[in-house]
């Protein structure tokens, strides 16, 4: 099996694929914020970041299958919630592609990444809604460091849990 290639997303060129891949996620997307995938959510991916951070610190990745079809992105942020952290705001694979061990393939890269930006910690957040997520996370390694209830995603609400591992 040829390795999936990782690289950069370019706001605009990719857009189309990153929204195809939210309606191949959709039950994550309802699971997260109660609607269902759209172009606003695409430009929101683009966009948003954790607060206080340099946005040109961002990374936006996509892995993709050697059909040049995007199975997975990821958003990578430095200097949060500490001056010396690297942030996973998201970590998103399409639904059939889930289980195959891509997801480790992709944090694999994102820690190479933190480590070469001289990250300390890699944080994430996990919903307590997603427990499949969790659990990947956990056997990865990452240990619950702080729960946030009553976190808003659109119109729903969910506890939010922020688990980190050192690097």
């Amino acid at each position: 099996m040829t390795a999936p290639e990782i690289r950069l997303l370019v706001p605009g060129s990719d857009n189309a694929a990153v929204r195809d891949l939210y309606d191949r996620a959709a039950d994550f997307v309802m699971l997260e914020s109660g609607t269902e995938p759209s172009d606003a959510m695409v430009e929101q991916f683009f966009t948003d970041g954790p607060p206080g951070v340099d946005f040109a610190t961002s990374q936006k990745l996509g892995m993709f299958r050697p059909s040049g079809q995007l199975v997975a992105i990821a958003d990578l942020a430095f200097g949060y919630p500490e001056a010396d952290d690297a942030y996973v705001g998201l970590l998103l694979l399409d639904e059939s592609c889930r289980g195959m061990g891509l997801g480790r393939t992709f944090l694999d890269h994102l820690t190479g990444i933190a480590r070469a930006g001289n990250a300390r910690r890699l944080l994430i957040a996990v919903l307590d809604e997603n427990a499949r997520g969790r659990a990947f996370w956990e056997r990865e390694g990452f240990r619950l460091l702080q729960s946030f209830p009553d976190f808003k995603i659109g119109p729903k609400t969910h506890v939010a849990h922020r688990m980190w591992r050192s690097l």
